[in-house]
This record gives C-alpha cells, structure tokens and sequence, in this order.
C-alpha cells in the first residue's frame, strides 16, 4: 500500500496579513454606515479620495524603492490606514487636505521607515495629527449629526462642498459646522458654565454625544465582531475602555457639574474606533500579553487627560501615537520568562 506524502509546513495558517487586514475593513463597516447616517455622504467621498492616493502612494514609493507593488497592496494594509484616516475627517473636508494628509501617512508614517512592518506609529494617525495640528480651523469643521440636524446636505451639495468650496443657499461653512459635543463640552467648560446648564441648551446629552452615540456603537459592534473572530486580542480594547471608564468615573464622583459621565466619554468622538481599530494595530502596539494590558490602559488615561485638562477636545491619536513610542519598551519590560531562565 502506498501513502501519499506531505511536507513541511504541516499546519496552514489560519489568518495571513491580508486576510486580517480585509477582517478589519469588513468590521469597520456597521460603524462606517453609522456615520454616513449621521454626517451624509462626505463620509464616502472622503473615503474614495483616502482610498484612491493611499494605493498610488504606496505603488509610487515602491515603484521608486524597486520592490514588487501587486505583492505588497494585495496586504490591505494601505486601504486599512486609508480608511481609519478617512473616517476620522470632517465629512466636509477640502479634497487637497485629505490628500496631504493620506500622503503623509503613506509616504512619511509608513513607506519612509520600510514599510508594513517596520512603522513605529499608526500611520493613519500619523497623517491625522499632521492636519489637526497644521489646519485645526479645517479639521473641527464637523457637520452637525443628523439627529440636530436641521437640513441635510444630497450628493452634489457635497461634492461640490468638498471640491469647490461652494455651498447652497448661500450657507456659509461657518454656519454649516457644528463644534462636536466634546469640544462643546470643553469650550462651555472653560467659561465656567456648568454641564447641567450645558445640556439645558441642548448642546449635548448627559449620556452620550448626539449622533455620536450611534456611531459609536457601531465601531463597538464591529469591534467585538474582530474580538470573537480573533483578529485582535481583548487586553488592548479591555484595558483602553476600562481605565477610560474608570477614570471618568472618579471624576464624574468628585464634581459631577464639570466632569461628563463614563458614559458620555465612552460613546463620544473616536474612542471606539480608537480601542477597537487604531490601538490595535498589530505593528506598532505591544505585543506582548502584559503589555498590552499598560499599553491600552495607559492610552485610555492619556485620553481621559487630553479631555478634561488638554488644549484638543479628543485625543485619541495624541495619546495612541505617545504609546507607540513607548510600545518597544513595554514589550522589553514585560518579556515572558523563558522555562528554564531567569527574567
């Protein structure tokens, strides 16, 4: 009797880069149609336009780097950074801003370090830090959601928003934009009103960002679809949320009329693309079990700061991009001991 042969390896992977890139892009969509619900269709056109430079980037530094294109855009990892950027923008956002910024994600936060693998900050966050930081009038130009919303912007209302500046009806972008409820927060805060008097003018909910919440909760749902599939592991996400949770919590307990509920802070601006998508990030979090346990912990604290004493109303990247750097040092201190030696 003859057997058939087999070799090495023996045991096929159960997931490849592209496969969890393509996870990733798949979860984020319960979340995505949650903003399009909320904030039009400038959420889709900033998408295509992250999209479309992100992959003629990457192609265009490989192409000058001499390495195989086809390869390395069938990873995803381009359209992942493209698409984290892009729903992180003002709907409403000039085309050249969402260029410059896609730009300089792939070619500075990712391409200039070698690539996939070697970045040591999350590209995309990369990209946004730079437009917030170098057009913060442009990058806080949010449309109110639709469930404030008085009117509503079609397709060619916002094309010609983002491509051309013009606006119908003579509305002006001023006018058009809303502060988003943690800037609202932050800004009323600062001239010594109370959050109670705060949501009696109806800028905001007590539990939650209008709008937002949904949002929110899609980035939530599509981040335990990543969890039961296993693309991401739980310590990130549980220790971002849970200290952003608890520290909210004290203060909320000290001096409830400045300090928003737990609530609020959880289901308001980025925190759960943020735990679930941006935080994540397989190359450039810890790695380790322990790790990762300070590492999300840690960006959950920094959010919480950024927020309640910091001159940005969010700080989602701020506080992931500080951890990043500190991400290497982590893995080094919280090494597990190898059976047999001494740590």
């Amino acid at each position: 009797m003859r057997f058939s042969r087999s070799f090495p390896p023996y045991v096929a992977p159960s997931t490849s880069v592209s496969g969890v890139m393509r996870g990733v892009l798949v979860a984020m969509i319960p979340g995505l149609a949650a903003q399009l619900w909320q904030f039009g269709p400038g959420v889709l056109v900033q998408l295509s336009i992250a999209l479309v430079v992100a992959v003629a980037a990457e192609a265009a530094v490989l192409s000058m780097r001499r390495r195989a294109i086809v390869p390395v855009l069938r990873d995803n990892s381009a359209a992942l950074s493209a698409a984290l950027l892009a729903v992180s923008l003002p709907p409403l956002l000039p085309w050249w801003l969402t260029v410059f910024g896609t730009l300089f994600a792939i070619v500075v936060g990712k391409q200039l370090y070698g690539g996939l693998g070697y970045n040591p900050f999350n590209p995309a966050m990369v990209g946004y830090a730079v437009l917030l930081i170098s057009f913060p009038k442009s990058m806080n130009h949010w449309l109110p959601p639709a469930d404030v919303a008085a009117y509503s912007l079609s397709w060619g209302d916002t094309i010609s928003a983002i491509f051309d500046r013009s606006l119908p009806n003579g509305l002006t972008f001023d006018a058009l934009a809303m502060a988003t409820p943690l800037d609202t927060v932050k800004t009323r805060l600062a001239l010594h009103e109370s959050l109670d008097d705060i949501q009696a003018a109806g800028s905001f909910s007590r539990l939650a960002g209008k709008g937002w919440d949904w949002v929110n909760l899609g980035y939530l749902i599509g981040g335990l679809w990543l969890l039961r599939r296993r693309l991401i592991s739980w310590q990130i996400p549980t220790a971002f949320l849970g200290t952003l949770f608890v520290s909210a919590m004290l203060f909320f307990l000290i001096d409830p009329a400045r300090y928003p509920t737990p609530l609020f802070q959880l289901l308001t601006g980025a925190t759960m693309v943020g735990a679930f998508f941006i935080a994540t990030d397989p190359v450039s979090a810890a790695t380790t079990p322990t790790g990762r346990l300070i590492y999300g912990g840690l960006i959950g604290f920094l959010i919480f700061v950024i927020r309640s004493f910091g001159g940005y109303p969010d700080g989602v990247a701020f506080a992931v991009l500080l951890m990043n750097l500190a991400a290497p040092a982590l893995d080094y201190w919280t090494r597990p001991r190898v059976y047999g030696h001494s740590r």
